[in-house]
């Protein structure tokens, strides 16, 4: 189902609970960490702000471009984030805590030795990681003090693989440069969420989308058709798509 949609496996199991789940279309994550990747790149926001209020040029942007995109996970949305990367004429590096030579050999991916090393040698990192509690807050002051000069930041994944505090004061550092956050701790995200500093935001330092990584028309109709198919179908006695 959705991905802000949660439920404890083991616990449903242990009750005999019968759990039927929906495929997902694979593309729009991707998709949007793009998006922001080169919105924030090329200053979309503040660019947009000038022009609306009357003004023009307001700043130069960068081009991606022979610039190096790391990407912390390797998995179906990181693979398709590597052949964007490399569509876009970057450099594309990867970690995570399980990956391996061959499956970096497999998508032309050099592997990164460590996460500071990815965040030192990345201009652009952007995360694809399933949260648990070895994920959580992975990404942390201690990871984000190595951010090469200029990085942008991305999380399209969830919120609480990153520090918001920790990220919010490397933000103010200057180290990374700009994040692009459609993942939050607290969803939907407070009015007085601390995210929302104006100053970070108006720079076009910040950017801050409502969880849209998954919510696109051609997604929600593989959602809500499979889940009146699986209804129908445990009503026959034929659940399909079974996770427990």
């Amino acid at each position: 189902g959705p991905r802000n949609a949660s439920i404890d496996l083991a616990a449903a199991q242990a009750r005999g609970i019968t759990v039927c789940g929906t495929e997902s279309r694979k593309t729009t994550t991707s998709e949007l960490a793009t998006l922001m990747m080169l919105a924030l790149n090329r200053r979309l926001m503040p660019e947009v702000a000038s022009l609306t209020a009357g003004g023009w040029q307001a700043g130069l942007g960068r081009d991606v471009a022979g610039l190096t995109l790391g990407l912390i996970g390797l998995g179906n949305i990181g693979a398709q984030m590597a052949v964007i990367g490399r569509a876009l004429g970057m450099s594309v590096s990867a970690w995570s805590q399980n990956l391996t030579d061959d499956r970096c050999d497999a998508l032309g991916v050099a592997r990164a030795r460590s996460l500071p090393d990815l965040m030192a040698t990345s201009d652009v990192v952007s995360i694809h990681l399933v949260l648990s509690e070895r994920t959580r807050h992975l990404v942390n002051g201690d990871a984000l003090i190595h951010a090469k000069e200029g990085q942008v930041l991305i999380n399209t994944s969830r919120g609480p693989i990153v520090d918001t505090a920790a990220l919010l004061a490397a933000l103010r550092r200057g180290r990374p440069a700009m994040a692009g956050l459609d993942v939050f701790d607290n969803e939907p995200l407070p009015a007085n969420d601390p995210l929302r500093d104006a100053d970070l935001i108006e720079q076009g330092r910040l950017l801050l989308t409502p969880h849209l990584g998954y919510t696109t028309h051609a997604t929600s109709t593989v959602f809500y058709q499979q889940t009146v198919a699986a209804v129908r179908a445990y009503l026959a006695g034929a659940p399909i798509r079974v996770l427990v």
